[in-house]
């Protein structure tokens, strides 16, 4: 039986030990250092149709990743495992200006036409909402789309290791390559080795003489929780800049994330940033006022120079395969990613075209 290592225990990681364990043949180990995850972290919107970037390689990821999701639903749930971390709560996006939000209508409907999983698009009146969503304001006019989904990532990436049924060890470890071209990790020997480690790829590989376009980026959230108000039915709310509120069943709605490019990998709650982000969410939901209690969560983020995800194996390392620079939008492509990266390491036939996301322009031998 082949022994394979997962190095990190994010959406990547938990859902490539959860479609590795699928496969009779290997064994699976998961090593998670426990801190900074970004899954944790994240924000957990799936809309992608909606954006702007030029990079068309990195929307069609995008794009079939939010597909992927039924995928994986289906998956779990047909191993008995409860899918309650994914929800189509459907989507309201605000702009101040209604001519971009007639921009962002007639993208939708272009693109709903090789993605039906947008679902119902519709330009709406705030005048117009139904009686239980008229406390939300700060905004005239709305697009919604129906298919748009709020994922919960701890939760989600729970339910994978759990039906994975992998061996979970929380360390940080390091990679060595051994004489006889397997790999050590924590003293054991394995014969592949998936790097999922997000910000932290840089770590595990430098040592190995390799130069790693990777950057972390700090990434906050705060929570509150309600006794009494019913917001399993609430959309996710997507104003303008960096804030975006997405409502939980259970009453708990969560506000953020912020985009901290010059923090490095400093963990601490920033209460100052999450103030103002509070300040400019209850402009829109003013109820978050009477919250019952609030909490935060703090995450690191990768990005590349470009802005660009990549996946795939690491030149000179036979058997060993990365993926990092999944930014902001982690959680709408990590589980696709992490299927990808699986589908290499047992020779089976990739669903994207792996020149596109291939990392030897990001990861570099002595560069």
């Amino acid at each position: 039986m082949k022994k394979a290592a997962i190095i990190g225990a994010g959406i990547v990681g938990s859902t490539a030990a959860y479609y590795l364990s699928k496969e009779k043949d290997i064994s699976v180990t998961v090593f998670d250092q426990g801190i900074g995850q970004a899954t944790k972290a994240a924000a957990g919107i799936i809309c992608p149709w909606f954006s702007k970037r030029r990079n068309k390689a990195w929307y069609r990821l995008a794009r079939l990743g939010a597909d992927f999701y039924q995928t994986l639903v289906a998956d779990l749930q047909g191993d008995a495992y409860e899918a309650d971390f994914y929800d189509q709560a459907g989507v309201f996006l605000l702009k101040k200006n209604e001519a971009k939000l007639e921009e962002l209508y007639h993208i939708g409907k272009e693109r709903q036409k090789e993605s039906a999983l947008i679902g119902q698009l519709q330009m709406r009146k705030r005048a117009e909402l139904d009686e239980d969503l008229a406390d939300l304001t700060g905004f005239n006019s709305l697009l919604y789309a129906s298919g748009a989904a709020r994922v919960d990532g701890a939760k989600l990436t729970q339910t994978l290791l759990e039906a994975s049924q992998a061996e979970l060890i929380s360390k940080e470890v390091f990679l060595k390559v051994r004489a006889d071209g397997c790999y050590d990790v924590d003293g054991r020997t394995f014969d592949a080795v998936l790097l999922a480690c997000g910000a932290w790829l840089p770590q595990i590989l430098e040592p190995l003489g390799y130069k790693t376009d990777v950057r972390p980026q700090k990434g906050q959230l705060r929570d509150f929780f309600f006794k009494d108000l019913k917001t399993g039915h609430y959309p996710v709310i997507m104003p303008e800049g960096e804030l975006d509120i997405i409502p939980f069943a259970g009453g708990k709605v969560s506000i953020g994330a912020t985009h901290e490019n010059d923090q490095g990998f400093d963990l601490r709650i920033d209460s100052g940033r999450l103030d103002a982000l509070e300040k400019e969410a209850q402009a829109y939901f003013p109820k978050l006022k009477a919250a019952a209690s609030t909490g935060a969560r703090v995450g690191i983020r990768a990005y590349t120079s470009d802005f660009s995800p990549f996946f795939g194996e690491v030149s000179g390392l036979p058997n060993v395969y990365a993926a990092s620079g999944l930014g902001s939008s982690g959680l709408t492509t990590g589980p696709l990613i992490a299927y990808q990266l699986v589908k290499m390491l047992t020779g089976k036939p990739l669903d994207l075209p792996a020149d596109d996301y291939s990392p030897s322009k990001y990861v570099i031998k002595g560069g």
